[in-house]
C-alpha cells in the first residue's frame, strides 16, 4: 500500500500549510518540495525560472519529484509539478494524490504578484489562465479532490482525515525504532 500522501494544486492554494497541519493529525512526516529544490539548488523558485525558462524548471522539478523517496510523508508539491508526467507517475507510486481546489478569486487574494511569487507562467498572463491550462492536468492526475471554499483550515484536514481513513488510505505513522514490515 503506498504510505503518502501527495498535495496538488495550484500556487496559493494552501498545499504547505494544509500539508503541515494534516501530517501533524496523522504522525506523518512533511516535505515541501518547493523548498527543497531551492534548498538544492541555492536559489529562489523565482531566481530558477528566471535562469532556466519555464520550461526549464518544469524539466529540473520533475526530475527532482521523479527522486523523492520517503514513507508516511505528506508532500506538498509546487502547483507546476503536474506538467511533469515522470515525476507524477512516480509520486503516483508512493502516495495517494490528493487535488486542493479553491475558488480562482480566492487564489488571486492570495497570490498578488505572480512574478515574486515564482510561479510558472508558459507565456500566461492571469491567474485565470494558468488555472484554465492547469485545470486538466489536477483532475487527470488526482485520485482525490478536497474542494476548499468556505472551509476553515481545521475543517479541511479534519475533512481530508476523515476521507482518507474511510477509503483505507492512510497507514499508522511508524513508531520509532519500528522496523520496516
Amino acid at each position: 500500500m503506498k504510505s503518502n500522501i501527495v498535495l496538488i494544486g495550484m500556487p496559493g492554494v494552501g498545499k504547505s500549510t494544509l500539508g503541515v497541519v494534516l501530517a501533524k493529525q496523522l504522525g506523518y512526516d512533511f516535505v515541501d518540495t518547493d523548498l527543497i529544490i531551492q534548498h538544492k539548488y541555492g536559489r529562489t523558485l523565482q531566481e530558477l525560472i528566471e535562469k532556466r525558462g519555464d520550461e526549464g524548471f518544469i524539466e529540473l522539478e520533475n526530475h527532482e519529484l521523479s527522486e523523492i523517496v520517503c514513507e508516511h510523508t505528506v508532500i506538498a508539491t509546487g502547483g507546476s509539478a503536474v506538467y511533469g508526467a515522470d515525476a507524477m507517475k512516480h509520486l503516483a507510486q508512493i502516495g495517494t494524490i490528493i487535488y486542493l481546489d479553491a475558488p480562482e478569486q480566492e487564489l488571486e487574494d492570495r497570490l498578488g504578484d505572480l512574478d515574486a511569487r515564482g510561479v510558472v507562467r508558459n507565456g500566461k498572463e492571469t491567474v485565470r489562465e494558468i488555472f484554465e491550462e492547469r485545470l486538466y492536468l489536477y483532475m487527470h492526475y488526482a485520485q482525490i479532490t478536497i474542494q476548499l471554499t468556505g472551509k476553515t483550515l481545521r475543517t479541511a484536514v479534519d475533512d481530508t482525515v476523515r476521507l482518507l481513513k474511510s477509503q483505507g488510505l492512510v497507514l499508522p505513522a511508524k513508531e520509532p525504532g519500528e522496523a520496516e514490515a
